[in-house]
């Protein structure tokens, strides 16, 4: 007797993430996106696998797909081994860790662990997927360079706008123009060039950083203008958001950007390095400026220009709040994926 594949479940779509819990932006991604679609009354569940699943799958059970599911949606980090059979698969690519500009950075273990074991994963996670959809059109055109050449929709990362809004600073006379670094302390994030830029700008200039024990080991090289904020939870990072003139974000490795759409939706300006996402986050000269990668001169040059232009500053507020708003919220991207959704499920437009 042939034996013949279960038909695929059909009707209104039940969406169930499988997510292994690594303390990063993909976490915030899954947890918004939930919750957008639920507010949508479109059921929507998350099981969270713990962080040995990505480098030891073999070690964590697999969790069993719930039967109202229509959909299952993954990172393409996760292991083949927790991606059911009979539903339809929706995977996000959230990075572009392949980008051969990175391997310096990296570190060899690091490279080595991305070519050997993820690579190879999101390979197989991509040819499974029904959809594939990348977070940023630079991680869609980097991944069919390193990965495969496969269909990519692109929907941009979404922020809570509501959660994510403007402060009531005022800069006062005399007071140091104050930049923001929010993200791991890590070379592939520049923070390696932070100390150098702050350097360079002087004293009427201060950097308030996501730094920790992480920093530990730099802070005796660091200009005496950065102060540590150290390990921040959301409510505190808005806080500190309201509480800058920019933020300072020279990242190597952005898949989207997430802190930085952050930022302007808090109506700071970026100033970022280009070769990223970011490319495609800042819009230069209006939501902020992007500069030559690991051009300190150039990234505090900026910096100065923004710091002295008062009018510029407030454009460029003004001109951050709106593009988050219209371009990067949880509500567009929502309403984009459960679209998405309603196609695969067979439920219809």
């Amino acid at each position: 007797m042939i034996s013949r594949p279960s038909p695929r479940p059909s009707g209104p779509p039940a969406i169930w993430f499988v997510a292994i819990r690594t303390g990063t932006g993909a976490d915030v991604f899954t947890e918004r996106l939930a919750a957008g679609l639920i507010q949508r009354g479109v059921r929507a569940e998350i099981a969270w696998l713990p962080l040995r699943a990505e480098y030891a799958p073999w070690t964590v059970a697999v969790p069993t797909p719930p039967a109202w599911a229509t959909v299952v949606h993954v990172n393409t980090w996760l292991h083949p081994r927790f991606i059911p059979e009979r539903l339809p698969v929706v995977a996000t690519l959230h990075h572009a860790i392949h980008d051969p500009a990175l391997r310096l950075d990296k570190g060899r273990v690091r490279a080595a662990y991305h070519d050997h074991w993820i690579a190879p994963v999101e390979r197989r996670i991509m040819r499974r997927a029904d959809r594939v959809v990348a977070v940023s059109r630079f991680v869609a055109d980097m991944a069919r360079q390193t990965l495969c050449d496969l269909p990519m929709q692109v929907i941009h990362n979404g922020i809570d706008t509501g959660l994510f809004r403007p402060g009531a600073r005022v800069q006062q006379p005399g007071e140091p123009f104050r930049l923001l670094y929010v993200g791991a302390w890590r070379r592939l994030k520049g923070a390696d060039l932070l100390a150098p830029i702050m350097r360079e700008l002087g004293d009427h200039f201060e950097l308030h950083y996501t730094g920790g024990p992480a920093a530990a080991r730099d802070r005796v090289h660091m200009p005496r203008n950065m102060r540590d904020l150290g390990r921040l939870s959301t409510s505190q990072v808005v806080a500190a958001m309201q509480d800058a003139d920019a933020l300072l974000f020279p990242s190597r490795s952005e898949g989207f950007g997430l802190v930085a759409a952050e930022a302007m939706a808090c109506g700071l300006p970026v100033i970022a390095m280009q070769g990223t996402a970011m490319d495609e986050i800042v819009e230069p000269g209006v939501t902020g400026m992007l500069c030559a990668r690991d051009d300190v001169r150039g990234i505090a040059a900026a910096a100065r220009l923004l710091a002295g232009d008062s009018e510029l500053q407030r454009a460029m507020r003004l001109a951050a709040r709106k593009a988050a708003m219209e371009r990067f919220s949880s509500t567009a991207m929502a309403d984009a994926y459960a679209s998405l959704y309603r196609g695969l499920s067979g439920a219809g437009p």
